[in-house]
């Protein structure tokens, strides 16, 4: 009994941390909803490259700073697998790049919804490329999945929309990332990956983005801090949900970023998702959601 009620205090303050690292992820999953509707809003007017390139000097700045503060930049700067960080930094962009495109053409919710298929993907290469063994279950969660998003992209139906490929090709990118963020986090430090995928995504940005430089207005300049700052804001709360409770616990309400963008459009851009477009997502989310309490 005495050792019931001494493990009583430790259930309870578990608890605690694990519903603080959850409010933590809607806030985060709501901070990176509100960064693609201004996303949507700049890039009627500026080039993705341009965008990227403002984003990624904030982030550098941020990253170099913090390092610096800690005394850590030179030890950061060395990598087992340079190779590896170069290539998976330069994913995290073109995934980034793919799918600031891609809402130029489509709105917010189905953008959202045909990328939420990215763990999906994961999953599936992390069976067919590093052979590890994926179950039954997953497999089954995966076509669930793969199905929603054909509910989605509707070919064949005569409304087909090209640009709806553009982010099925950004969670694909987002899913070989996640395969090099796997492999790398086992020899490389987090502050390694960070500096690695600052420091190489403002260089591959900014020889873009200077050729594509359009002078934003000063109420365009406010928009492109905020959208600057929303995505640091956003990965610091996923951090901090992290540091409170561990990713399975945390998995399912990354889904809630499929809501919130939804909502987002709704409100700013007056868009509406069609009746296939919410059953493909939902079909999505099930698949997702499977392959969650499948582990």
């Amino acid at each position: 009994m005495t050792s019931q009620r001494a493990y009583a205090p430790q259930l309870a303050d578990t608890a605690t941390r694990h519903r603080r690292g959850i409010g933590l992820c809607l806030m985060a999953m709501l901070v990176f909803a509100s960064q693609d509707g201004i996303t949507k809003f700049l890039v009627k007017d500026f080039s993705v490259a341009q965008l990227l390139m403002v984003r990624y000097w904030v982030f550098v700045a941020a990253v170099v700073g913090f390092l610096a503060f800690r005394g850590g930049v030179s030890a950061a700067l060395r990598s087992s697998l340079p190779g590896l960080q170069i290539l998976r930094s330069l994913l995290a962009l073109g995934e980034a790049a793919l799918f600031g495109w891609g809402l130029k053409y489509l709105g917010l919710a189905e953008s959202h919804a045909i990328f939420a298929v990215f763990p999906l993907l994961t999953l599936a290469l992390a069976g067919l490329v590093l052979g590890e063994r994926i179950g039954f279950r997953h497999w089954i969660a995966a076509i669930v999945g793969f199905a929603g998003t054909l509910v989605i992209l509707r070919p064949g139906l005569g409304v087909f929309d090209p640009a709806a490929l553009i982010p099925l090709l950004a969670a694909s990118t987002f899913a070989a990332y996640n395969l090099l963020s796997r492999r790398i986090s086992q020899s490389d430090s987090f502050a390694t990956n960070m500096l690695y995928m600052a420091v190489v995504g403002t260089i591959a940005s900014t020889c873009f983005g200077i050729p594509a430089w359009l002078s934003p207005t000063p109420g365009e300049w406010a928009l492109l801090g905020v959208y600057a700052v929303a995505g640091m804001t956003g990965h610091l709360l996923l951090i901090k949900a992290l540091e409170c409770a561990p990713a399975a616990v945390l998995q399912p309400f990354n889904y809630t970023l499929l809501v919130f963008a939804t909502l987002v459009g709704l409100l700013a851009f007056g868009e509406l998702p069609d009746a296939l477009t919410i059953a493909g997502g939902a079909l999505v989310l099930a698949g997702g959601l499977f392959a969650v309490r499948a582990k």
